[in-house]
């Protein structure tokens, strides 16, 4: 793999649209579930742990080479909220534009093709680390990392918190990452020997009550 590569899809400054998205974090910081940086770290704690060990499985599936027709099924099977659902194929439509720019490739064309109005975000970006050469460690930490830096970045603006203490939440947070890259590699390798159902569903009811209240908002400033 490349590093040079890695550093590339990583990057916040990669147009795949995840800057207009909090991550849940505007519903709960409307809620009161995130103050400041200690409930900031807490919420990302969990987040990473659900929703971002289920992205990032799914990711290294799709490196793996898994059918992504069947992990965008898992997908859904593991997103209960609609508005969820909504949100992560127009992250993986706005992905698979950028990607297919970047790293042009058949199987990320035949992705297009087949989910016109786009695939799970997770599943766009296995097949995106794919065609870039990387591996499934790779895209898991590049899912799982995004699961927790949408949020941080999205706090800064909603309540104005420092950046340094944002920053430094995804610090404190980097060996339980490290974990959960581990875990969804195991996951993924789980997969290409016994299909799908072998994916985790870790949930967060929390996360999907939040985005369905969030979606009816008259005025909010992210997207999901």
């Amino acid at each position: 793999m490349s590093r040079a590569t890695l550093l590339v899809l990583a990057d916040g400054r990669f147009p795949a649209g995840g800057h207009a998205h909090s991550g849940g974090a505007e519903a709960a910081v409307k809620s009161g579930r995130i103050t400041g940086a200690s409930s900031l770290e807490e919420f990302c704690r969990g987040r990473l742990h659900t929703a971002g060990l289920v992205s990032a499985s799914l990711a290294a599936a799709a490196v793996l080479g898994v059918n992504p027709v069947e992990l965008d099924e898992a997908a859904d099977a593991r997103t209960p909220s609609p508005a969820l659902r909504i949100a992560a194929r127009k992250l993986g439509r706005q992905l698979m534009r950028a990607a297919r720019a970047t790293w042009p490739s058949a199987e990320l064309d035949a992705l297009a093709r087949e989910f016109p109005k786009g695939a799970h975000q997770p599943v766009v970006l296995g097949v995106t680390a794919r065609a870039a050469g990387l591996d499934a460690i790779d895209a898991a930490y590049c899912a799982a990392y995004e699961s927790v830096s949408g949020p941080a970045s999205a706090t800064v603006r909603l309540l104005s918190l420092d950046p340094f203490d944002a920053t430094a939440v995804l610090a404190r947070l980097a060996p339980e990452l490290d974990r959960v890259a581990d875990q969804a590699v195991e996951a993924a390798g789980r997969v290409v020997d016994h299909g799908v159902d072998a994916l985790p569903s870790a949930s967060a009811p929390l996360l999907e009550i939040g985005a369905e209240l969030h979606a009816a908002w008259p005025v909010r400033l992210f997207a999901s």
